[in-house]
């Protein structure tokens, strides 16, 4: 590639753009910077995006700012928050599963509806999940691995 561009360049001494002279050189070089700046941007993996936007969910949720769930890992600890609820349904506990839903919603809408930078380059259900995940953990409601713990939620609600 260097090769061709140096027995490309002094052929090409000059290129008009917009009415006046650029040289190639430049405009390779500005090409080049670009190229890097572009690579260096999108350079984060999923995993580190997560990380990111759960960082950023931690002022609005609370909880403890080292948990950073991964999006599947959200996913497990809305799912089993969920079987929970499910489960209480079933068993006749329909209002106790509603002010537990009540509290995560309302744990959610806190620190406000906008979106942190950090979360802008995720999906609108992986910001939904994670945003869940981590309003569960400012509740309280996790255990030392960062799972759903129903004791734990039985217990806030009984106070």
């Amino acid at each position: 590639m260097a090769a061709l561009l140096t027995a490309t360049l002094p052929r090409i001494s000059n290129i008009r753009v917009w009415g006046g002279t650029m040289r190639c050189s430049t405009i390779l070089l500005a090409a080049a910077c670009l190229l890097v700046v572009g690579a260096v941007g999108c350079s984060k993996s999923d995993g580190d995006r997560a990380a990111d936007c759960a960082a950023g969910l931690t002022e609005r949720t609370g909880g403890d700012s080292a948990d950073k769930p991964t999006v599947s890992e959200a996913e497990q600890r809305v799912d089993a928050l969920d079987e929970t609820l499910a489960d209480m349904v079933r068993m006749g506990y329909e209002s106790v599963a509603k002010d537990a839903y009540d509290t995560v919603e309302k744990k959610t809408q806190e620190g406000g509806k906008g979106r942190p930078e950090a979360c802008e380059a995720l999906s609108g259900d992986d910001y939904t999940v994670l945003l869940m995940a981590k309003a569960i953990d400012g509740l309280g409601w996790t255990d030392r691995d960062g799972q759903f713990d129903k004791l734990k939620m039985a217990k806030d609600l009984s106070d």
